[in-house]
């Protein structure tokens, strides 16, 4: 079944709730001019890999990824997907503990962390259980809900905003792109590796146009760049890399006379929670589809042992410096996400198509 708008809402949704919190910081920390430059470096190899990624998906034939690297035996398969499996479970682990400390920090000062925790795992797998289709369509409701206050926020974020904190527009160390391999600007990776990856697990289930899709990512791209540049224009560099949340810093400035709230970083928080929730199910959907492809287990049960196992897990990092720390570690498996398993995808999909082929040469003789 077609479903292009709720793939590709879905797709922005999920890139959204992760563009606005950690990554801001991590591409100012990065390079101390022209930050546009490691933005546009880490949106063209966005859209490389899902170009290739969803290149091997289509010659498969409408399989699934888990399918698709079945074909070419167990073994290879489960080689293949155990650091998937390794790399999702982090970032379920990571985007829980982190978010909830950030909602606790603006919202829920007395509220105990492992709460917060607690209700985000606990609906993220409600939601996760009932399915792909489920989580899709909350996708799109929840997407077009939110979108309007999105949009306002980031609308009013320009209002403290100085113009000449543009120049310089590039240095000597941003044109010779020696942040690429620095730890600010892998850690930034966060916000686009993964993230294209349920792509590949929703078929055959749904189907949607993968040229539509490349489209739309273009619509990401004015995003990362308002992310990082509010607060640079707002701040500085020099201010702005003290920050750990530097937009919602800038947006925490904004005052609108018309609100009868006086905060407008409550309507983006709102949004990005939303987000962020549907995030962390088609994560945790992931997960368990994985692992119930290796394991004979009913899914919903899998669901409810994940995420228990994942909130214990949570409850063990006791300080921000773990999650840093987390966020370090997992740059390996985010890097393999990002590069093997499309380039494996087109392999082993070019191999699938190729033996198709030869399949429908012998009948025809």
């Amino acid at each position: 079944m077609v479903k292009n708008a709720q793939v590709i809402s879905m797709y922005l949704l999920i890139h959204s709730g992760l563009i606005f919190f950690l990554y801001p910081a991590d591409i100012i920390e990065s390079t101390e001019v022209g930050h546009w430059i490691p933005i546009l470096t880490g949106f063209a190899i966005h859209a490389a890999v899902m170009f290739v990624y969803l290149k091997g998906l289509r010659l498969a034939d409408g399989q699934s990824v888990l399918d698709l690297f079945s074909s070419a035996g167990r073994t290879w398969s489960a080689l293949l997907l155990a650091p998937v499996f390794v790399y999702l479970t982090m970032v379920l682990v990571i985007t829980a503990r982190a978010y909830s400390e950030i909602v606790n920090l603006l919202f829920l000062e007395n509220t105990p962390l492992w709460a917060t925790m607690a209700l985000l795992l606990g609906v993220s797998a409600y939601v996760a259980s009932l399915g792909i289709e489920s989580i899709m369509r909350s996708g799109l409701l929840l997407f077009g809900l939110s979108l309007p206050f999105a949009v306002f926020v980031l609308a009013t974020s320009f209002q403290n905003v100085d113009w000449h904190y543009l120049l310089p527009s590039i240095d000597r160390a941003s044109a010779s792109f020696s942040f690429l391999f620095g730890v600010p600007f892998l850690r930034s990776l966060f916000a686009f590796g993964g993230g294209f990856l349920f792509l590949g697990f929703i078929q055959p289930s749904l189907d949607y146009s993968h040229r539509r899709l490349l489209m739309s990512s273009l619509i990401l791209l004015p995003l990362f760049l308002i992310s990082v540049y509010v607060p640079l224009l707002t701040f500085g560099q020099n201010t702005s890399a003290t920050f750990l949340f530097p937009f919602l810093m800038a947006t925490d400035t904004v005052d609108v006379d018309y609100l009868i709230f006086e905060r407008t970083t409550l309507f983006f928080m709102l949004s990005m929670f939303v987000f962020v929730l549907v995030f962390m199910a088609i994560v945790t959907w992931q997960t368990v589809r994985i692992a119930t492809h290796f394991v004979n287990l009913p899914f919903k049960p899998a669901v409810m042992i994940w995420t228990c196992a994942t909130f214990i897990a949570c409850t063990k990092i006791e300080d921000w410096q773990q999650v840093e720390r987390l966020l370090g570690w997992n740059t390996y498996f985010r890097l393999y996400a990002m590069f093997v398993i499309p380039a494996a995808t087109l392999a082993i999909g070019i191999r699938y198509a190729r033996k198709g082929d030869n399949t429908n040469e012998a009948r025809a003789q």
